[in-house]
């Protein structure tokens, strides 16, 4: 019986924190320009794809959805796993792409599906993969599909329009965060 091993085309550092880093990508298809926004639309399977928790000065980093799913709530930032990325390298690369601000993974908070129906056909589903992040560097500053992107004070976020998935994975941030002894945020 033979083995086909994948190409040798990524390299991993381990001394970027917990997660290993790539450095760079496995070669894969050519990424959809980002005007193509409902390429996960009416999938054929689960889209596996990251949120960014990111606590800093007691407000969370929230995006304000420009393109559906979602478009006009307030959520995590975050997106769709590009192929060859790891979850983390996934979450880090959303969050600056949508906000420019830097951050750390630093664990896995929470696994759930986001499933919206249009009739009796699935139009989005998502495996969303929540990540802590630690917040490095950076303002908020809303690009790509967000159409605005800011630091929330905790104690604001009835003020806004938070997507109830977004609001359910705050609660198990907080409650997370209560429990144990982990930093969040300078």
């Amino acid at each position: 019986m033979s083995c086909i091993s994948a190409p040798s085309t990524i390299s991993i550092s381990r001394g970027a924190g917990p997660f290993p880093q790539p450095r760079r990508r496995i070669d894969g298809p050519r990424r959809l320009p980002r005007s193509v926004s409902s390429r996960n639309e009416f999938p054929t399977h689960p889209v596996p794809a990251v949120g960014a928790v990111v606590f800093r000065d007691g407000a969370v980093l929230l995006v304000k959805r420009g393109a559906d799913p979602n478009r006009g709530l307030w959520s995590f930032p975050g997106g769709a796993l590009e192929i060859g990325e790891t979850v983390e390298a996934a979450a880090a690369r959303e969050t600056l792409e949508e906000t420019r601000v830097d951050v750390r993974p630093v664990r896995v908070l929470d696994v759930r599906d986001f499933i919206q129906l249009e009739g009796r056909q699935v139009r989005w589903h998502y495996v969303l993969i929540e990540v802590l992040c630690e917040y490095v560097r950076g303002e908020p500053f809303p690009a790509t599909d967000a159409a605005n992107a800011r630091f929330i004070p905790l104690r604001e976020l009835g003020e806004y329009k938070v997507a109830p998935t977004a609001l359910e994975v705050l609660r198990t941030a907080l409650a997370a965060r209560i429990a144990s002894s982990e930093t969040f945020g300078p």
